[in-house]
């Protein structure tokens, strides 16, 4: 009896068909799976290899296929071994990220992987972390300025796609004959970037989470230090780049939100004038509107803080050259509110409660006794006592 090969979706499939691991860029949701006939919809399927690159084939054979199958698909040459991660209506919308037509030319898939297959499959697999290894020596034997970053075999062997990473253009024409030369195959160069490579590689982030560019960040936009100013970050540049050397990624996500509430405070460099004196800009609390004026220009002195609109009212005052009295209404400082979660409970408070009860537990047995010898011994002492006192 021929074995077949299919991924499990992480819950020994007892879970939705569409379902599956959701721990890389790449991975999708099919939630039109258990729609009846929905793979039947579409002779074109979607298929991952080694979850770096997808490709859409089209299934000619009419192979009854559903997601988490491993086939072989046309490749050039020979074939390569990879996942079905989506079929039917879903691929169509699919295709448009991509531009293609339904009508585009399609490579074929052949048919479902067979043993033979795998076993071809995971010796080439075998092979990728010596292939790097031996192919960044020989780069660096023709003085080349690249690093090989991963090495991506096909599934039967007769071809690897070698990734690397380089500043500046690079003339790999030698390095590709050697290559051909030393391990036998067709080889491909493909560059990527320094973000690519480390969502290839994968880690955890300081934020204790898997890194954004391993789980599901596609698109890779720029990152300027101008993102750091808008959120009042420090610009140390050891805690701004990633693991990448490269800015963080995340300094992109809530700066549009700062930008937008940044708006709603009065400008740094404007003096604020009142009876009491002069208030220079000291610290702003974006999020919150707040700003923290102070009366010297290099050090915190006579502290004030103020909502971002009373700022604005004493500016107006200051334009038409009337002070008011005190930058505050009513010349009373709003009371401080904590901002960090800790000092609102005590943290000890269990353990406290727990080592009074020890306490009391460990003089608990002679207590009783305790009490009736003191209370003798207070009225005998009262009863002797002197009548003058």
């Amino acid at each position: 009896m021929e074995k077949r090969y299919k991924e499990n979706n992480g819950c020994a499939g007892i879970c939705c068909k569409g379902c599956g691991k959701m721990d890389a860029p790449l991975n999708t949701f099919d939630w039109l799976a258990c729609v009846p006939g929905n793979e039947e919809y579409t002779d074109i399927v979607e298929v991952q290899f080694k979850n770096t690159r997808k490709g859409y084939y089209r299934n000619s054979n009419n192979i009854p296929l559903q997601k988490g199958d491993i086939v072989a698909v046309e490749a050039t040459p020979g074939h390569d071994i990879g996942k079905v991660t989506m079929t039917g209506r879903l691929v169509l919308l699919q295709l448009k990220k991509t531009r293609l037509t339904p009508e585009s030319e399609f490579k074929r898939i052949y048919r479902k992987a067979r043993p033979v297959d795998m076993e071809k499959f995971e010796e080439a697999k075998a092979r990728e972390h010596d292939t790097m290894i031996r192919s960044r020596q020989i780069a660096k034997d023709l003085d080349l300025d690249m690093k090989i970053g991963d090495v991506e075999y096909q599934g039967d062997g007769q071809k690897a796609i070698f990734y690397y990473i380089a500043d500046n253009r690079v003339d790999f024409r030698q390095l590709i004959k050697v290559l051909a030369d030393v391990f036998k195959i067709k080889i491909e160069m493909k560059q990527i970037g320094a973000r690519q490579e480390a969502g290839r590689i994968g880690g955890i982030g300081p934020c204790g989470r898997g890194l954004c560019c391993a789980t599901f960040t596609t698109n890779f936009v720029s990152v300027s230090t101008s993102a750091a100013r808008f959120q009042d970050i420090s610009l140390n540049p050891q805690k701004l780049a990633g693991q990448c050397a490269k800015l963080k990624c995340c300094l992109n996500y809530e700066v549009d939100a700062y930008v937008e509430a940044s708006r709603n405070l009065p400008p740094r460099d404007v003096e604020l004038e009142t009876k009491d004196g002069t208030y220079y800009f000291f610290k702003c609390d974006i999020m919150r509107g707040e700003v923290t004026y102070s009366t010297d220009k290099h050090i915190p002195a006579n502290l004030v803080t103020i909502t971002g609109r009373r700022a604005f009212a004493v500016i107006e005052m200051n334009k038409r050259g009337e002070r008011p009295e005190a930058l505050q209404t009513g010349g009373v400082q709003e009371p401080k509110r904590t901002a960090d979660l800790l000092e609102q409970e005590n943290i000890d408070r269990f353990d406290n409660a727990s080592r009074g009860g020890k306490k009391r537990r460990k003089g608990g047995q002679n207590r009783p006794e305790q009490r009736r010898n003191s209370g003798r011994r207070d009225k005998g002492e009262k009863n002797n006592a002197p009548k003058g006192e």
